[in-house]
């Protein structure tokens, strides 16, 4: 399930948002504030954020260029939806930051295509682009993954799982999430099920002293995080 975050200050427009974003199965956050916005990015980044320009204190489009110039945050996807809607406002937004612009009034299924779309072009290259996260190679092409020239051997689904934490580092994913996105929505079985292959995972990755990268997170579920000298992932180019 991706997770948007919703800025907007009218609390009517903040609702209806939220509710047709919630019916196509988006998880919602609704910050009202610049402040209250930040807030919600410092503690678990969202997949997306809709935000509105005139917000109070705080512009969103001096929150935009702040996201954009802080590596935690530069690659999150940003659509503005603004009443701002002269030509400069829109090269200003964009210029900001802004991966898409939509003026008010506006309609709510254009705005979900907008967030299709720009999900769509921000996922992961995807799935056979080699990633590294501090040092550990993960080539979902070959199925290998490996940390300075030493080869780590994984189930299936312990590779898929690590896929997608190296993909999403720094959030907290909750085992239902990590069911979803890694097991497919069609599978039922018993979310403790995720906690056996995280156990995998970790052995697997402790002969590379990359099993510290999966914190427990208590009464939520886990998060993969990198050292303070790789904050961000990097896809490989050669």
């Amino acid at each position: 399930m991706s997770q948007v975050l919703v800025v907007e200050d009218e609390s009517a427009i903040a609702e209806l948002i939220t509710l047709n974003l919630q019916h196509a199965g988006y998880g919602v956050t609704v910050a009202a504030t610049a402040d209250q916005a930040q807030e919600a990015v410092d503690g678990v980044l969202p997949d997306l954020v809709v935000l509105d320009w005139m917000l109070p204190g705080q512009s969103g489009l001096a929150l935009a260029k702040r996201w954009r110039g802080a590596a935690r945050t530069r690659e999150l996807p940003i659509i503005f939806l603004t009443a701002r809607s002269e030509e400069t406002d829109k090269v200003a937004g964009l210029d900001a930051g802004a991966d898409d612009y939509l003026t008010k009034p506006f309609s709510t299924q254009e705005l979900l295509a907008r967030i299709r779309s720009v999900l769509r072009r921000k996922a992961p290259e995807a799935l056979d682009t080699p990633v590294e996260v501090d040092g550990l190679t993960l080539d979902p092409a070959t199925r290998r993954v490996s940390r300075e020239g030493c080869d780590l051997r994984l189930g299936p689904k312990e590779f898929r799982l690590l896929h997608f934490f190296m993909t999403h580092t720094e959030r907290v994913h909750s085992r239902a999430q990590l069911l979803d996105r890694v097991w497919g929505d069609h599978v039922f079985i018993e979310e403790r099920t995720v906690d056996v292959h995280i156990k995998r995972l970790r052995e697997a990755l402790e002969p590379v002293d990359c099993a510290r990268m999966i914190e427990t997170v208590r009464g939520v579920g886990y998060r993969f995080t990198v050292s303070a000298a790789a904050q961000s992932i990097s896809l490989l180019t050669r």
